[in-house]
């Protein structure tokens, strides 16, 4: 029997089904809302029957719909696992790799020349500020900064980032370098937009602090640190170089807690898959090469 449906479009369907949307789905494809469209209504015209029903305001699975994508998932699931199999008999680590970290990790840890030493593994290295779901995301491993919270993710612990209260020499010069806890008080504070526990600083008495300025970007808070624009704390492996050449400074140094449930750094990935060939020679290239602090 001939297959008429295209792996694209199944692809396409899949991540309709799990971002909940066909604007999600294209923003996670990176391909615009008009070709998921196109890919929904040829794979119904192909199967002639209707696998989504749309409103305005929500998709609803069909029972065939249903039964179709269970499938799918599996079979698509089963060709990748054949494709790996044949590279794992070549003893060649190939296909994508999709990575997913906080842009600071990424800009100031992933090391490159991994894709020197594995040319044949497609990386695709993916900012986000929160953490994702790795399945509606179809994110391979995940670089997590804190202590995990149960879940049926595997994770291989890769070392801890100490904190440091930061600012810059210019900033301190202008408003004093703080000797106490309390001195915060008098000191402009850059903290996390949406993100409570990470304005929490763990020091000799916590301190809950509400930022004059924030940002979701823990890379855009160095940046206005940098800047002279306050006192942030930060985890070492995005600021080592800027505290090596003077451009920020530790305050309080005395006062931050070690360790605490933001020093962990993890890689995570799903138990109920194989670990694959990709994820292990990225891991085993990275790990050795971080410098977390």
């Amino acid at each position: 029997m001939a297959i008429i449906s295209r792996t694209e479009d199944l692809e396409i369907l899949l991540t309709v089904i799990d971002s909940g949307s066909l604007s999600a789905a294209a923003r996670i494809l990176d391909i615009q809302v008009a070709r998921v469209s196109r890919a929904l209504s040829r794979l119904e015209k192909e199967l002639d029957c209707t696998l989504l029903n749309r409103t305005t305001r929500k998709l609803e699975l069909t029972e065939e719909g249903r039964l179709f994508s269970d499938e799918v998932r599996r079979g698509l699931d089963r060709l990748a696992r054949a494709e790996e199999s044949l590279r794992a008999l070549r003893g060649v680590p190939a296909g994508r790799l999709r990575v997913d970290a906080v842009t600071p990790f990424i800009l100031h840890q992933l090391v490159p020349g991994f894709r020197e030493c594995y040319p044949q593994i497609e990386l695709e290295l993916v900012a986000s500020e929160n953490i994702i779901d790795l399945i509606e995301r179809r994110t391979d491993l995940a670089i997590r900064i804190g202590d995990l919270q149960d879940s049926n993710l595997h994770a291989r612990f890769l070392g801890r980032s100490p904190l440091h209260v930061v600012a810059s020499p210019a900033y301190l010069k202008r408003h004093g370098t703080p000797q106490t806890l309390d001195a915060l008080r008098h000191h402009q504070i850059i903290g996390f937009t949406d993100a409570p526990h990470l304005n929490r600083w763990p020091l000799s008495s916590p301190v809950t602090v509400v930022p004059n300025l924030s940002s979701s970007s823990g890379e855009t808070i160095r940046q206005l640190c940098l800047a002279g624009q306050g006192l942030a704390l930060l985890s070492e492996f995005m600021i080592q170089d800027d505290l090596a050449q003077g451009q920020l400074v530790s305050v309080l140094a005395h006062c931050v807690i070690t360790p605490n449930a933001r020093e962990p750094v993890h890689a995570v990935y799903y138990r109920n898959t194989a670990l694959s060939s990709r994820i292990t020679v990225f891991l085993d290239y990275v790990a050795p090469r971080l410098t977390l602090g």
